[in-house]
């Protein structure tokens, strides 16, 4: 739980120089349709996301794990240039080498239009959240 939080409160920061840290050198990734592999291309990755992903805001939730995968659920929202909010379902199965470092990431998502007034994930998590479920819907 303390690794899927850690991601979750990494992530919540925006910053694609410090998310790339989590994972190895020439750590591979599939996110949705996009194929990404080594830290360079995931900063590459991840800036592009932000700066069409506006206030981005991201939970994460443990499924399982055994001694070096973990499969999480998560669910974010954001907003396009236009103002349209969505939020973000989707599943990761995240693999790590001995050190603790994700060199495997695949990630499922779908969207869903919301309105505004809809939302319910407003920046980082209080740390008085953390643990806590997310909703199915």
């Amino acid at each position: 739980m303390r690794k899927v939080q850690a991601a979750e409160d990494a992530w919540n920061t925006r910053d694609p120089q410090k998310v790339s840290l989590a994972y190895t050198e020439d750590s591979v990734w599939r996110n949705r349709d996009t194929f990404v592999t080594g830290r360079a291309a995931i900063v590459t990755f991840l800036t592009g996301k932000w700066e069409r992903e506006l206030d981005y805001a991201l939970r994460k939730a443990l499924w399982s794990f055994t001694a070096d995968r973990i499969a999480v659920r998560f669910q974010y929202e954001s907003h396009n240039a236009s103002g349209q909010w969505f939020r973000s379902y989707g599943n990761e199965l995240w693999e790590f080498d001995s050190h603790g470092l994700m060199r495997r990431r695949e990630a499922s998502i779908n969207d869903v239009a919301i309105n505004e007034s809809d939302r319910r994930i407003f920046g980082p998590r209080p740390e008085s959240e953390h643990g806590q479920d997310i909703p199915l819907q």
